[in-house]
């Protein structure tokens, strides 16, 4: 469709009419027009191939005909230059858009794909900083989704011995610009993509600390191994253990951490799944057999009757039912997360604490592509011990604590809450069995909310 001025009404046409030739000759002039137009618009459209059905695309089945049309068409016809790796990426994040009802089914361009693996595997090359997108003007204000003058790119913290912390970033810095370009107006995923980047090469940071002059920091990227797990121990006997993500490493380093609790002296368990998006189906079972002794954890099921049960491998360190366990879960607790707090909850081993989880009962397959970008598939569902489903409304909190948007960041009254249940319940000041570390390899099926992590 072009521009043009659009034809005057017939009452305007009339009173015109009046002031020059014939109303009659003004009605065969416009239909003169119109045949003639309508002649060089089909002689245009025949010449250009219009109506053709002949193309050099395989369709693989009927229903791809018309797809193939059209691709054919574009190649011949369309007016600008236009690039083949734009057209296929466009093609394949469409027949997962539009072609498959599935929000967990999806394409992810290469730069993308490429992060989420770095994310699974537990390593990437950067700079070892954890990030957050902060309202500095309102920390109680939670809906930043874009860097802006308002909503800030900070610094949570240099992960020990990083080229990040190395070079002299702090905590609560703030990024202004990614090698000179400014952040505003790009989200964090963007940015982590832009600061992350291949091991031995160079990226600059534009930082603001405590209000003052901007200056620059030079750092050289390095291979970074994620920390999935967090530990302490309060008033001396209860072990708090925090996991943020199942990658490759995450059992392990879950195990060990446990570990190290118990052997401190803990006899009872906070273990905080909140915001935790899932990852790797092997390592939910291995991390809820620290927990559970024996028995089936989940079940996963397949099309075509495949049906397979994941046990509990009998080897965990906190298997001893006199060790009492807290589940914290909230919104953000999906699928892996959900396998390991639903098999804890209905076996009786744990009491869970929080707002309702995700409610994501799906897995999905990772596979590469040739443009090194990649797809993510749903192969399966998965049950837990007595065959429920947490899809739609997640898993239901034993004890139900809400953690208000407004809530300062030094107060969690879901942890509080942990605490009082825990100070209620009799304590054995016994360890269960000791087992050696857990080896484990990454499985492909993965069982996960896609989304960035903030470390880059």
């Amino acid at each position: 469709m072009t521009d043009s001025t659009p034809p005057a009404p017939p009452s305007e046409i009339t009173s015109r009419a009046g002031r020059g030739p014939s109303t009659v000759a003004w009605v065969v002039s416009l239909a003169l027009a119109a045949v003639v137009g309508a002649l060089l618009f089909v002689g245009g459209y025949l010449a250009a191939g219009g109506g053709s059905a002949s193309s050099d695309c395989a369709a693989p089945d009927e229903a791809f005909v018309a797809f193939c049309e059209a691709y054919d068409r574009l190649e011949r016809e369309y007016v600008d230059d236009l690039d083949p790796e734009k057209l296929a990426e466009g093609a394949i994040r469409g027949m997962f858009e539009y072609g498959v009802e599935d929000p967990h089914s999806g394409y992810m361009p290469p730069e993308q794909y490429q992060q989420a693996l770095g994310d699974l595997s537990g390593s990437f090359s950067g700079i070892g900083a954890e990030m957050s997108i902060r309202n500095l003007e309102d920390p109680d204000d939670t809906s930043c989704t874009e860097f802006s003058d308002v909503c800030r790119f900070v610094v949570v913290r240099p992960l020990p011995e990083s080229p990040a912390e190395r070079a002299g970033v702090e905590t609560d810095d703030v990024v202004l610009a990614v090698d000179g370009e400014d952040v505003n107006g790009t989200t964090m995923d963007e940015q982590i993509r832009r600061i992350r980047g291949d091991e031995g090469t160079d990226v600059r940071l534009t930082i603001q600390r405590d209000g003052g002059e901007p200056f620059n920091l030079t750092i050289t990227r390095a291979e970074i191994e994620l920390q999935e797990v967090r530990t302490e121990l309060i008033d001396g006997h209860i072990g708090y253990i925090e996991l943020n993500g199942f990658s490759a490493p995450a059992a392990d380093q879950f195990e060990s951490g446990l570990r190290d609790l118990i052997e401190q002296g803990a006899d009872q368990i906070v273990f905080d799944l909140r915001n935790n998006p899932g990852g790797y189906i092997d390592a939910a079972q291995k991390i809820a057999s620290q927990f559970i002794d024996s028995g089936v954890i989940f079940t996963q099921e397949s099309a075509g009757d495949d049906v397979r049960q994941y046990e509990a491998t009998g080897d965990g360190v906190a298997t001893d039912r006199s060790i009492e366990i807290v589940v914290l879960i909230n919104g953000g607790s999906a699928s892996a997360s959900e396998i390991v707090a639903a098999a804890l909850q209905e076996t009786g081993r744990a009491t869970l604490v929080g707002e309702p989880s995700f409610g994501k009962d799906t897995v999905q397959v990772w596979g590469r592509l040739q443009n090194d970008g990649g797809v993510r598939i749903t192969i399966s569902r998965w049950f837990t011990p007595e065959h429920n489903s947490v899809a739609p409304n997640g898993i239901q909190p034993d004890i139900v604590v809400e953690r208000p948007a407004d809530t300062p960041p030094d107060e969690d009254p879901v942890l509080e809450a942990a605490l009082d249940h825990l100070a209620e319940q009799p304590t054995a000041r016994a360890a269960g069995p000791v087992a050696p570390p857990l080896v484990g390899a990454g499985d492909l099926s993965v069982v996960g909310v896609a989304g960035p992590r903030p470390v880059c």
